[in-house]
């Protein structure tokens, strides 16, 4: 038998794998449990998992949580989707053209380094405390990663290869399709999986300051009227979406770049 198969025998199964991944999740509730249970923490600070998944539960029947989770969800798709097209279209866009990156590039580094809660204020004169200025900050959110990434999947693509393109004499869109994008798509889709992380948090930012629905108002009510169990809730709740939407992006992974042959411990 050869070292490979040995090896791969010895591979954890992926049943193994995601028990492991659970350890620790798990032992972290069973000690706050225990330490809320006993009265080592406060219960007004932290309520007990118990106490939160009682909360969860009475949200859910209610009706409320689920229309909460669809408001927000669609924010966050939607300026996940506007951020993310942007900033794919920009990086392609300065990454193939020298000048484009002269022009361009510096006054978007600038625009990048204004933290989003510089920018509500202005968003809320402009647009309201409608859906179009929490979809604009999570945009903005979304955009850079997508765009850094891009340009520079682009710019380490091996010459040799658009000298092969201006050989065949592709035309622009053709080197895109079949130079361009199969090259970078590591970077891109690593990209894409910051900039949902980031359209999360843009979502959080959003609704916590202007908003009248979703889970950030959820949990700037709660938090009113000391409703501590409902904000872990929300808390939970943007846990839980953001790994949802990084393990899909993950998955989309695997399947675009299955080609390629790489360690995976």
């Amino acid at each position: 038998m050869s070292h490979y198969a040995i090896e791969k025998e010895k591979a954890p199964g992926k049943w193994a794998l995601a028990g492991l991944a659970l350890i620790l999740p798990a032992a972290v509730l069973v000690l706050w449990q225990l330490l809320g249970q006993y009265g080592y923490i406060s219960q007004l600070l932290f309520p007990t998992p118990y106490a939160i998944a009682a909360s969860a539960v009475d949200l859910a029947a209610s009706g409320e949580l689920w229309q909460h989770i669809q408001i927000s969800s669609l924010r966050a798709l939607t300026g996940y989707a506007l951020g993310g097209a942007l900033g794919l279209a920009f990086g392609i866009l300065i990454g193939q053209f020298r000048r484009a990156e002269k022009l361009l590039d510096p006054t978007i580094q600038m625009v990048r380094m204004i933290p989003s809660l510089a920018i509500i204020p202005l968003f809320i004169l402009w647009f309201g405390i409608g859906e179009e200025s929490k979809i604009l900050i999570i945009a903005k959110s979304a955009f850079f990663p997508l765009y850094i990434n891009t340009f520079l999947g682009i710019r380490n693509v091996d010459n040799k290869l658009y000298e092969v393109a201006r050989v065949l004499e592709f035309s622009h869109y053709k080197r895109i399709v079949k130079l361009i994008v199969p090259a970078a798509l590591p970077n891109i889709i690593l990209g894409a999986r910051l900039s949902a992380g980031l359209s999360w948090l843009g979502l959080v930012v959003a609704e916590l300051i202007a908003s009248t629905s979703g889970i950030g108002y959820m949990m700037s009510d709660a938090r009113q009227f000391a409703d501590t169990p409902v904000v872990f809730v929300g808390i939970f709740l943007f846990a839980i979406l953001g790994l949802a939407t990084d393990w899909l992006l993950t998955l989309l992974e695997r399947r675009l770049l299955s080609w390629k042959d790489r360690f995976t411990g």
